[in-house]
């Protein structure tokens, strides 16, 4: 089957808090819609979604995983998303393919780090709030959490269903308010009446018809500016639900079918032609006549299966044969299997419409954020870049198997490509390949794939800290490169200023050289000495950062000058220019967030002081609960999750993120400088 028209589609990503039940929500949507015939469940490891070894072995989903189903004539896909905050990346990579963000907060939990971190992350989508676990949860405690919802998200949260007062059900307050059932807690005449005034409130012709004469309104009249309210987040519609005993799903459902964003009414990912400044939008619509655009939002790398890219079409139909084209590539693909998913289930399908979410395997090229279309009209077509946790855990690895550095780093590059938020680098000085994440447990599960799926054995180390340099002050340099050797010599003389630039510019290069000073045909080897001597550091060893430098004068030779004389003279003239303008060792830091129980409110603070941490805010999402976010130097994260797990007995939330860089205290300065013995050596 396939949808067969782009005004039947619905896409949704499921999100929330790892424990909050999207696989199970997910299980219990596709037996009641009749797609499966039994409900599996994470414990006996067999639902559609969690089908990796590793997920059934954590009880996890680790990856983003794409299921669908057919309700009252409407085609849903259905986007489950890891919740673990470590995984944070694979699960931000499903907004740009689905028009609504189908928020799970579990009843028995509240809200959590990961609801308000996908909520934020989603502002830009049509957002539903799905309550789940409602079996667990008390009607007392059920409106509160409503009542939680609308003081964290905003009065546009409003209940769309309530719960029976059995608890065995949920009562409709939109399309049928007037069904004589009693809910547990609040009024369906109220909830209905709240959220027709939302919507009403964006059109005046409905306004006024419902405010004058008094007249009620048909649902099918509030379509349009329901659509509207979606978009604008003018409304976040809270619903019910217990996939355990069904309360709720098939109203969940028809949910889905009759309110949420057909593809052409939900809010359209920004296509951009071009790069940088000169970056233009273009209009992509959802029309099947029009050339093909499809954006690939996940890719999944198996050594026995092959690469498998899942995309969503924008634009444009796609059918098996069909030639596309990767970015900008000159050469195209023909698909030759065009594919739909059912977990880790492939089916082939003969027709992908504007709005669908299809794959296609075993093509080498394709790669995460790729834009595929049919013509050369769209060649440099991108999404606006999405923008992600930035990782700060590090492990450096060591093959234990002489020779399998290679397959090591083979490996790697087949992961980078399933997560955004998974770093590789190299630490030439250690002579260490490193990889960096989110969290100590982003790193588990990314060292276990390399184990079970390459078959990689290595030990891990602690990398060294990435710090960084840069400079307080402005300082000029010149230098002279010159050596002669009986036959052709060697001559380049560069002149050059450095400026320090805010925090985070990273690097400017200018050039104010006049009268042809230095040949044009040299400047690109200047350029490549100064780019040497940034990444090499000139007090400490370190990368510089946040320097402007700018070429001023310089001196060449008709017969004697060379690219290697500029490389060299560029490089110089640099590090001179460094050393004289006040350089400083910066340190990178971190922000912490931290949920405990008030009892362990001091301990946990003292904890963040012990690492020359400082605490900038404090909240009380819950009672008996403290929300403490810190600010703290990432060279003194090591053990921080352990020592935090020791303290709470288990019993925390635990977040970090990247939060810059700052001067390292002077101690810091001096031992780095001390220990570096490369300046010596490369002047």
């Amino acid at each position: 089957m396939t949808p067969a028209s782009v005004h039947d589609i619905r896409n949704l990503a499921l999100l929330g808090h790892a424990g909050c039940g999207k696989t199970t929500l997910l299980e219990a949507l596709l037996v009641a819609s009749g797609t499966i015939g039994a409900t599996g469940t994470i414990e006996r490891g067999d639902t559609i979604s969690d089908f990796d070894p590793q997920e059934k072995a954590m009880g996890h989903s680790l990856s983003t995983s794409l299921a669908h189903l057919e309700w009252a004539g409407h085609w849903v896909n259905l986007l489950d998303t890891p919740g673990t905050p470590d995984l944070a990346g694979r699960a931000l990579t499903a907004l740009p393919a689905v028009e609504t963000a189908a928020v799970l907060v579990s009843a028995a939990a509240g809200i959590e780090s990961g609801t308000r971190r996908m909520m934020e992350a989603a502002r830009d989508k049509c957002r539903l709030v799905v309550v789940s676990k409602i079996d667990a949860a008390t009607p007392a405690s059920l409106a509160a959490l409503l009542d939680d919802l609308c003081a964290t998200f905003g009065r546009e949260c409003l209940p769309i269903n309530l719960p029976s007062a059995s608890g065995d059900a949920v009562i409709d307050c939109f399309f049928a308010p007037d069904a004589n059932r009693e809910p547990a807690f609040s009024s369906v005449s109220a909830a209905h009446d709240s959220i027709v005034d939302q919507v009403v409130e964006l059109d005046e012709a409905l306004m006024a018809s419902y405010l004058e004469q008094g007249e009620s309104l048909d649902p099918e009249q509030l379509h349009a500016p329901f659509e509207q309210a979606l978009r604008e987040g003018h409304l976040i519609p809270v619903c019910f639900v217990s996939a355990r005993t069904g309360a709720g799903v098939k109203e969940l459902l028809d949910i889905l079918g009759r309110l949420m964003p057909d593809p052409t009414e939900g809010n359209p990912p920004r296509f951009l032609k071009g790069d940088g400044a000169d970056a233009q939008e273009v209009e992509v619509a959802a029309d099947p006549e029009r050339h093909v655009i499809a954006h690939v939002f996940q890719v999944a790398n198996d050594p026995y299966r092959g690469k498998l890219g899942l995309f969503r079409i924008h634009q444009g139909r796609i059918s098996p044969n069909t030639q596309l084209y990767i970015g900008d590539s000159r050469k195209p693909f023909k698909v030759s299997h065009l594919l739909r998913l059912q977990g880790k289930n492939q089916a082939e399908t003969p027709l992908g419409v504007p709005g669908d979410i299809c794959a296609v395997a075993r093509v080498d090229d394709i790669h995460p954020d790729a834009v595929l279309h049919d013509s050369h009209d769209e060649d440099n077509y991108h999404l606006a870049p999405a923008s992600y946790p930035q990782p700060v855990f590090g492990l450096a690895l060591i093959p234990q198997k002489h020779g399998d550095e290679q397959k090591l780093a083979e490996a790697l590059v087949r992961l980078l490509d399933e997560d955004p938020c998974l770093e590789v680098g190299f630490d030439h000085q250690a002579r260490q390949t490193v990889v960096r994440g989110l969290g100590e447990l982003h790193l588990k599960i990314i060292l276990e794939q390399l184990r079970a799926r390459w078959n990689l054995q290595f030990d891990t180390a602690t990398p060294s800290v990435p710090y960084r340099e840069t400079i307080n002050g402005t300082a000029e340099a010149r230098y002279r490169h010159k050596k002669q050797s009986g036959g052709a010599g060697q001559f380049g003389e560069v002149a050059l200023r450095v400026e320090s630039l805010p925090r985070g510019s990273g690097i400017e290069l200018g050039n104010e050289v006049k009268g042809g000073a230095i040949p044009t045909n040299f400047l690109p080897a200047v350029e490549k000495g100064v780019r040497q001597a940034l990444a090499e550091g000139a007090l400490a060893g370190f990368p510089v950062q946040d320097v402007k430098v700018v070429l001023v004068d310089g001196k060449a030779h008709a017969v004697d000058s060379n690219e290697v004389s500029f490389v060299s003279a560029g490089r110089h003239a640099t590090l001179e220019a460094l050393l004289g303008a006040r350089p400083v060792v910066l340190e990178p830091l971190v922000s912490v967030t931290v949920k405990v129980a008030d009892s362990n409110f001091g301990e946990v603070s003292g904890e963040f002081a012990g690492r020359r941490g400082h605490l900038t805010t404090t909240e009380s999402p819950a009672s008996g609960f403290t929300l403490l976010t810190a600010i703290l130097p990432l060279a003194e994260m090591e053990g921080f999750e352990a020592r935090l797990k020791a303290i709470c007995a288990g019993e925390s939330e635990f977040s970090i993120t990247a939060a810059g860089y700052e001067p390292a205290p002077q101690d810091v300065q001096q031992r780095l400088a001390k220990s570096w013995t490369g300046h010596g050596s490369g002047q």
